[in-house]
């Protein structure tokens, strides 16, 4: 447990350093689009509070910082008894916050983390796909990939925080970040090739690891 935390603890010091950096490039100057969306009250991974609050049950925790971190906006995954698997509700969240994010000129860098401990993302949610129809499975995996694309384009530095475990689409999701801060706990794959399937949820974005 007492390892378990000293790895988070540097994995939130990594993405502190990885945010300012990322703030004050180039592509995060006032001329810039970013979101500006209310909700959640967990603690940043900066350390300080949010300038928001949320309910317990959202499923998508969109943030903004204050202070001297004001422009830093941080996504939180919070399905804690799916281990943060991508429904067919989660995708539609993510897509609306990624849409607001291109129209807004305020924020400066964008947060990918899950706020569940030792769980990044376990992909797609199997269950809810096993009661879907052929074609609902088909239109899923188009929002989820037109989803992660368009957080690949993003006009901000966007980063992603891994602490646990991040396999199929929730790598994916990592992997459409700019850079990626991992925790030393930290387990990721594309599980499905071992079924010869290929990753459908998004572009594999060829850019450095930093773990």
């Amino acid at each position: 447990m007492a390892a378990s935390l000293g790895g988070l603890g540097l994995l939130q010091g990594r993405v502190r350093l990885a945010a300012v950096a990322a703030a004050s490039s180039p592509l995060s100057r006032p001329g810039a689009r970013g979101l500006l969306v209310r909700g959640g009250a967990a603690c940043s991974p900066t350390g300080r509070g949010y300038s928001s609050e949320a309910k317990g049950e959202e499923e998508l925790r969109v943030r903004y910082l204050d202070e001297e971190n004001q422009g830093i906006v941080v996504l939180g995954l919070n399905r804690s008894r799916a281990k943060n698997a991508l429904n067919k509700n989660l995708i539609k969240m993510m897509s609306k916050a990624v849409d607001a994010l291109k129209s807004d000129k305020k924020v400066r860098t964008v947060i990918f983390r899950s706020e569940v401990p030792g769980i990044f993302c376990a992909g797609a949610d199997l269950q809810e796909r096993a009661k879907m129809h052929s074609s609902e499975v088909s239109s899923f995996v188009s929002k989820a990939r037109a989803t992660i694309n368009e957080m690949a384009n993003l006009p901000v530095p966007t980063i992603a925080a891994i602490d646990g475990t991040a396999l199929g689409g929730g790598l994916e999701l990592a992997l459409a970040c700019d850079i990626r801060v991992a925790a030393s706990s930290a387990k990721m794959g594309l599980v499905e090739t071992k079924l010869a399937i290929i990753p459908g949820a998004g572009l594999l974005k060829a850019t450095e690891w930093h773990g």
